[in-house]
């Protein structure tokens, strides 16, 4: 019965969303799952997550760091095997990606 214990699977999403939920962005305080920047979270059965992620601009002073600080903190997640982030600017983000909490927090009420 331990055939399956080998295989590790995916890695488990909540577990992915708490790790990401790690990761803010310096500029706002509100994480950068909650603003809405991770567009895509793909988990293959070997336990690899690949990311797709943006900004809230494109000349944002961490454009060059956010990636390996997301990388970092999901690979560090239980189950999580290597992790790839890949940066985009289409479609642009935009503060309607935010989450209701996210909007909350900084007192945008739209």
């Amino acid at each position: 019965g331990n055939a399956l214990k080998d295989a590790p699977g995916p890695a488990d999403v909540a577990v992915v969303e708490e790790a990401l939920r790690t990761v803010h962005d310096p500029e706002i305080p509100v994480n950068i799952f909650d603003l809405g920047l991770i567009y895509d979270v793909d988990r293959k059965q070997t336990g690899d997550v690949y990311i797709t992620m943006s900004l809230t601009a494109p000349g944002c002073p961490v454009a060059g760091e956010m990636p390996g600080q997301v990388a970092r903190a999901v690979a560090d997640a239980d189950g999580v095997g290597a992790v790839t982030v890949e940066l985009v600017w289409e479609p642009a983000w935009s503060p309607d990606r935010m989450s209701e909490d996210a909007k909350m927090a900084l007192d945008m009420g739209f």
